[in-house]
């Protein structure tokens, strides 16, 4: 990778964390964690690609960054679903 690769993407990193420290002072209605999280995984993904070399790298790195990605989203979907079907059983004396 060159010089230019790694400082283009380290301002983009940079820019994505203003725009991350600019959004947490704006009302989004509800959609601010939502924003939030999309700025996130795009930080995480240009790092992972770029500064942790998974694009050039073989194929056994990229098999364990796609399996952690799957791992992370079974876990995200399991505290969803929990979190989600809690007031689907009723609780006695409420």
């Amino acid at each position: 990778m060159t010089r230019r690769t790694y400082l283009v993407v380290d301002a983009a990193v940079l820019l994505l964390a203003l725009v991350s420290v600019a959004l947490a002072h704006t009302d989004l209605h509800g959609f601010n964690a939502a924003a939030a999280l999309a700025i996130a995984a795009t930080k995480a993904a240009l790092i992972a690609i770029f500064f942790m070399e998974l694009k050039l790298a073989g194929p056994v790195p990229r098999v364990v960054a796609a399996a952690s990605v799957f791992w992370l989203a079974i876990l995200v979907v399991g505290t969803m679903d929990d979190v989600l079907t809690r007031a689907w059983l009723p609780i006695p004396g409420k």
